[in-house]
């Protein structure tokens, strides 16, 4: 995916710069092992979990694509791994559910891997058997056009902002017509800015204005007067993809509110943001409506107090009145965000821990999408509870001001929390018949 790292993640990188040139200049020498190489062991890890980002043109500060670009940066990539800062992961791998559709996360045999190669010297290997290279799409390209098919089959496109070279950040909130003029059942979305408009977006939020007939469940609304949550782009997200029998409902004469939050990078930019949108065929009605919602940020915009210095708790609380589904979990903070849970309190007591990012970084906003086997379902009655931890102490090294109030706020300065999350709502036959299989598939013991 997509992704424009801020420049404070830039700076850990650079930051780390001269301790691999120290361990890796000139009379330093390894001893060296056959044991693990990179022909051979490493360059896979690399394909799999890291190229995407750090290749040239991309938002990684340097290319990992070949041995003499690898081979200064092993020493730094070593601490990398251990810490589990990357790939970027952020999820406890101790609570909650483990099982997700795009989890990039190493191994503890690929980080061991890692390791005993950096250990030994970094050695080579025969680079005449490096595996495959792959060939990675153009940048332009739609990236779910591969999954689909094709192009989208209707882009939305904000107008046009110039960035300066110096300043604030800044926002641009144009608001779009879709252009429908029937309504239609959406599959799929991507969002893009443009290529190079990449180093000055922070993130693009993305709202839904349309009319809804009585009875539809209300969706969360971030901002009064925008419209309900769509979707996003983000720093570890550019979309979202709907399951079988399932989209969300794009009505006739609908419009998007774009939400598109710039900062400046040293030199002017112009750019714009891209929605791309993929229906079903016409006439198709999926037997689920999908309602994405921010949970918590209703709480959050009227309790959200963080005293200067101080770690802090809050909390958020969102009743299901209906039987539901959730796809994804998708924590979003600003700089001083240290931690956020979700847990699902049950109509009979049970609380149950379903996600619990530890290590929140506000560089790297990751959307964990479940699998279809361990996509939460939940009954109705069920309380969503949001738990958010905010570090605004000086122990935070990414905290500009520790003797400062905070509240909540858009600025990256400011404060907010919430958790993205896309619900199908079920009926109760469907729910009971859900669970049956759930059970049917549990191990039966001795």
């Amino acid at each position: 995916m997509v992704m424009t790292k801020t420049s404070k993640a830039n700076m850990t990188w650079v930051g780390l710069t001269m301790a691999a040139i120290l361990l890796t200049g000139a009379g330093t020498t390894f001893a060296q092992s056959d044991d693990v190489t990179f022909s051979r062991d490493i360059v896979p890890i690399l394909q799999q979990n890291c190229q995407e980002c750090h290749r040239q043109g991309q938002m990684g500060p340097m290319s990992l694509m070949t041995y003499d670009e690898v081979r200064p940066w092993a020493p730094v990539i070593r601490t990398k791994v251990l810490e589990r800062v990357m790939p970027p992961w952020h999820l406890d791998k101790t609570v909650g559910i483990q099982e997700f559709e795009n989890d990039r996360s190493l191994t503890d045999a690929e980080i061991d891997t890692i390791v005993r190669w950096v250990d030994a010297g970094a050695p080579p290997g025969n680079l005449d058997q490096l595996p495959v290279a792959i060939d990675w799409p153009d940048d332009e390209t739609w990236r779910m056009a591969e999954r689909y098919g094709r192009e989208p089959d209707l882009i939305v496109r904000s107008t046009w902002w110039t960035q300066s070279a110096q300043g604030q950040d800044q926002w641009w909130t144009p608001i779009i017509d879709t252009g429908l003029t029937e309504d239609r059942w959406v599959t799929g979305m991507e969002v893009r800015p443009t290529l190079v408009g990449r180093r000055v977006t922070h993130h693009a939020v993305l709202y839904l204005q349309q009319e809804e007939e009585p009875g539809d469940f209300e969706p969360v609304v971030d901002v009064p007067g925008r419209g309900s949550y769509l979707t996003e782009f983000a720093v570890g997200k550019i979309g979202d993809v709907f399951r079988d029998n399932t989209g969300k409902l794009m009505k006739a004469g609908s419009r998007i509110a774009f939400d598109n939050h710039y900062h400046s990078v040293g030199e002017e930019i112009t750019t714009q943001t891209e929605l791309g949108i993929w229906f079903h065929p016409r006439g198709y009605v999926p037997k689920y409506r999908v309602y994405a919602s921010a949970l918590g940020v209703q709480q959050a915009m009227t309790t959200l107090d963080i005293p200067p210095g101080k770690v802090t708790t809050h909390h958020a609380y969102i009743p299901l009145r209906a039987p539901a589904r959730l796809e994804n979990y998708q924590p979003h903070m600003h700089i001083r965000g240290k931690a956020m849970s979700m847990e699902a309190i049950l109509p009979n007591g049970q609380v149950r821990m379903l996600s619990h990012v530890a290590n929140f970084d506000f560089n790297w906003h990751v959307n964990y999408v479940y699998t279809d086997d361990s996509a939460p379902v939940l009954p109705a009655g069920t309380v969503l509870h949001i738990t958010a931890w905010h570090d605004n102490s000086a122990a935070n090294p990414a905290n500009p001001d520790p003797t400062q109030w905070v509240g909540w706020g858009q600025r990256s300065y400011d404060e907010m929390y919430h958790a993205h999350v896309n619900m199908t709502y079920l009926t109760d036959e469907d729910y009971r018949q859900i669970i049956a299989e759930q059970r049917a598939r549990e191990p039966r013991g001795d």
